[in-house]
């Protein structure tokens, strides 16, 4: 057997089921050997997007995606990919082909130093000088990718390397759960004692909350306490923003509704927070809050997050330990947060309150909820996406101006259903994304939401969707620019440059790639145009909608002005 066969018997030990990526020469021992294997190869178009489609495979499985590229150019391609998933904590393993071992130290062809090139966009990068080694990389790089935090590997294989004889067995896999370390009692007990002297506590529910188990544990604090809960863009959905205690989402560019609870807060629990992003600058500006730092990983030093206690463990043992311990005297109602949860679900046409609940400086803008305007108002497409979306749909949301609307417009109401990426923030992920989703979850329905800039950026694997017959829906909001961009210049400098665009015929470029293509034409139309793509079964939808982002500056001097009073 060649190194390569022993390779993918490797893979398919540790319960590999798909590679997302793209062959080449110096990968094609592996190609080969993959004819005999039981993973199935996506061939994709571009290596970003393999490497975008293994992110969001790890996201919502919990298992490393895996994606591969050649060396050189197809290597550098993927780096953007991996470090998305690095820096948003997806578990992620890379492959990558390399010249023979006999060229390596001069000048030659395609030739660079590929797997430095990975580290500092990975929690480890090696290379395989022989076969006798392939075993153990593939076992420690998928160990580490799915050890908390998670995040992406790489391992570099030469093509002279591929090709060796070898009779060896890969290491089994004994599918067990690696068991994190029980919190400390002195720090649980310190942090119930912080707890019981607080006023007005409220947790920071940040990205490691959103595993199951972390969830539940969670639910059930919040339940025995009355402490409301701020989600990060990423936490989106550790709770249920239809429970009471949900503040929505938090980390908007502007201050915001969420922000004042901030203000308010004596003691902010921090659960699976990571600082990457909303800085603690932007919700402890003066260092009065006292923080309970609940993660995986100690605390990030920074001058405005030097917490009271830190609770370093598995994030739902931390919590039952917790919970074990609250009494009845742990118990909080803060009706000022509230009265800004009530604001925010008015505001995003949250069907609990009634536009006649509120007469004062947010009624106008409750009202762009069910606007009849076209272009369409960015509240009325949320509203009306979220209405017919189910609980466990899933919405994947690209970078910029969208994702802004979407953190905070987009009730979600399940642990990954609502995927931000918002630690590398890298545009893109949305359309290869909702590929592999739907590959994972044929049963729901998965909506990939971007910009008409983030959509170009990788419209090419579109053609993937359609040659594999993947009924994903890739939902276009067109504005002919780069709106966020443009939204940040215009709130700095009061003008904007070089963030317009001329568009395709977006309709017409999705029938050419073999997809559908929709165009909504009026408000009223925009849930009819949903409900005809989701009802395709046979390839991949594309409904473009021209979005009103003349909303953004609104937003942003209405936000300035309802907070300074």
């Amino acid at each position: 057997m060649k190194a390569s066969d022993l390779f993918l018997r490797a893979l398919e030990e540790e319960g590999v089921d798909y590679i997302f990526g793209v062959p080449g020469e110096e990968n094609a021992d592996l190609m080969i050997s993959l004819l005999d294997s039981t993973i199935k190869f996506i061939i994709c178009r571009h290596e970003q997007g393999a490497a975008f489609m293994a992110d969001v495979y790890g996201r919502l499985t919990g298992k490393p995606g895996v994606c591969l590229g050649t060396l050189g150019p197809g290597a550098t391609n993927l780096t953007t990919g991996v470090a998305n998933a690095h820096f948003d904590r997806s578990p992620l393993v890379a492959i990558t082909g390399q010249g023979s071992t006999m060229r390596l130290h001069k000048e030659s062809h395609q030739n660079m130093n590929v797997v430095d090139m990975f580290r500092p966009i990975t929690k480890w990068a090696t290379t395989i000088r022989q076969p006798e080694n392939i075993p153990e990389v593939i076992h420690k790089a998928f160990k580490y990718a799915s050890e908390e935090k998670p995040g992406a590997c790489h391992i570099e294989l030469p093509e002279d390397i591929a090709k060796l004889d070898h009779d060896l067995s890969p290491i089994r896999s004994k599918g067990y759960k690696l068991r994190r370390p029980a919190p400390d009692y002195k720090a649980i007990k310190q942090a119930l004692s912080i707890l019981s002297s607080a006023k007005k506590p409220l947790i920071l529910a940040g990205n490691g909350c959103i595993r199951k188990r972390a969830s539940k544990q969670l639910k059930i604090f919040t339940d025995k306490t009355g402490i409301m809960v701020a989600h990060t863009f990423m936490g989106k959905g550790a709770i249920d923003d239809r429970d009471p205690h949900s503040l929505l989402t938090a980390g908007l560019g502007s201050r915001d509704h969420i922000s004042e609870a901030f203000d308010h807060a004596d003691v902010v629990i921090a659960i699976g927070y990571d600082m990457i992003e909303w800085h603690p600058d932007r919700w402890n500006a003066n260092g009065d809050k006292k923080i309970i730092h609940i993660d995986f990983e100690p605390a990030e030093v920074d001058t405005h997050y030097q917490c009271e206690v830190e609770i370093v463990s598995d994030i739902a043992s931390a919590l039952w330990e917790i919970n074990e311990g609250v009494t009845e005297k742990l118990k909080f109602d803060v009706p000022e947060f509230q009265h800004l949860r009530e604001h925010m679900l008015h505001e995003i046409g949250f069907p609990e309150f009634s536009t006649e609940l509120h007469v004062d400086i947010d009624q106008d803008a409750a009202g762009k909820c069910s606007s009849e305007a076209f272009p369409m108002k960015p509240q009325r497409i949320l509203m009306d996406l979220r209405q017919i979306m189910g609980d466990e749909d899933i919405l994947i949301s690209d970078v910029g101006a969208h994702k802004m609307w979407v953190a905070r417009h987009y009730p979600t109401y399940e642990p990954n259903t609502c995927l931000i990426s918002n630690g590398f923030c890298s545009m893109a992920i949305a359309v290869p994304g909702s590929i592999s989703a739907k590959m994972i979850h044929p049963e729901r329905n998965v909506v990939g939401l971007c910009g008409d800039g983030g959509f170009l950026m990788n419209v090419q694997d579109l053609a993937t969707a359609v040659r594999y017959k993947i009924p994903t829906v890739i939902l276009i909001w067109d504005d002919a620019g780069y709106g966020l961009i443009k939204w940040k210049q215009e709130n700095i400098f009061g003008k904007h440059s070089h963030v317009d665009l001329k568009n395709p015929d977006f309709v017409k470029l999705a029938e050419s790639f073999g997809a559908k293509g929709i165009r909504v034409e009026t408000a009223n139309g925009f849930r009819s145009a949903m409900e005809e793509a989701f009802s395709t079964t046979d390839r991949p939808s594309v409904v473009v909608v021209p979005v009103d982002y003349s909303e953004n500056g609104i937003l942003t001097d209405r936000l300035g002005k309802l907070l300074s009073h």
